[in-house]
């Protein structure tokens, strides 16, 4: 491999051009070398590939592949990288199952590639602080709220109304993702309430109810027809005070009051995804944690669905 990793950029929709095209030029350890999707077209005179088959046929030096397509259709693709040689990033959610991205480990470990199941949310700049500070603290509650406009994140993305697309869950997994970062101990679903709109097959809005190996109640509000303010807060309750991450983890505060603030190399959720990613690649190592997907999937299996008013954009 080169001494910076050629990578190619799967599924050029919104969040690889919002997120990842701009992530991996800050990241001096990447060259984009080719983008791939069914539509679109080339980014800055960079070859583009209709689909990974004609990727590989080409007969481009690749080291890596970020994968930003539904999830729904990211095993097969992830599945032939991987028997190229090529590193993968998972964009989150790295599956449309746990059976899917178990085997991507099993098969990206056979072969000696590095597999990353990026969750972008634990990266942000409050993570690491409420990590540290809550790890010597008992916990007596937490409160999880995301509510935010599904027409205004995922306009136009019917898939994510589809088996596998996950609903509400896209980004309230990214929550699952910052509280199993910070919070001590593992949770387990206790009850979950799911409202389906009548005319799709994923949940519009969600509440859960989780408990700790310590006992502690840990509850979870999911929202996609929030208009007006989003909300993305995490307050948790200590012997020693409040936390409260606010605005998707960006923002850490203790009683309302200042709090530590993380290392300048950790600012930016997908900067500081591609350094880890390069950070694994070089080490020779996978990192695939998939302790987010499994809490969505346990409330799927616990969850009483109700059929609420169908949803039309």
């Amino acid at each position: 491999m080169s001494a910076r990793i050629r990578i190619a950029v799967v599924g050029m929709g919104k969040i690889a051009k919002d997120q990842h095209l701009p992530a991996i030029a800050t990241v001096p350890d990447f060259d984009l070398v080719a983008t791939v999707s069914r539509s679109g077209e080339s980014i800055d005179g960079k070859p583009h590939f209709h689909d990974i088959e004609a990727l590989a046929a080409s007969g481009m030096e690749i080291d890596a592949v970020a994968l930003c397509t539904p999830p729904q259709v990211r095993r097969r693709i992830a599945q032939f990288a991987i028997d190229q040689g090529w590193h993968v990033f998972l964009e989150k959610p790295p599956g449309a199952t746990l059976s899917e991205v178990e085997a991507l480990r099993k098969a990206a470990d056979a072969r000696g590639i590095s597999l990353f199941a990026s969750w972008h949310s634990r990266f942000a700049d409050g993570v690491e602080p409420a990590r540290a500070w809550l790890a010597d603290r008992t916990i007596r509650s937490a409160t999880i709220t995301w509510r935010e406009d599904v027409r205004v994140w995922h306009p136009g993305q019917d898939w994510i109304w589809e088996p596998g697309g996950f609903g509400v869950f896209d980004p309230g997994i990214n929550a699952l993702s910052i509280a199993t970062r910070i919070l001590p101990n593992p949770m387990f679903v206790e009850q979950a309430d799911l409202d389906v709109p009548a005319n799709r097959a994923a949940p519009i809005a969600a509440r859960v109810g989780f408990r700790d190996t310590a006992g502690t109640a840990i509850a979870m509000d999911l929202d996609f027809r929030q208009e007006g303010p989003q909300s993305w807060d995490i307050v948790v309750e200590t012997d020693a005070g409040t936390l409260t991450l606010a605005k998707g983890g960006g923002e850490l505060s203790i009683d309302g009051g200042a709090a530590p603030t993380a290392a300048v190399d950790l600012h930016g959720e997908y900067p500081g995804l591609y350094r880890r990613f390069a950070e694994i690649v070089h080490a020779g190592v996978s990192d695939v944690d998939v302790s987010p997907l499994r809490l969505v999937a346990d409330i799927f299996l616990r969850g009483r669905t109700t059929i609420v008013e169908p949803f039309v954009e």
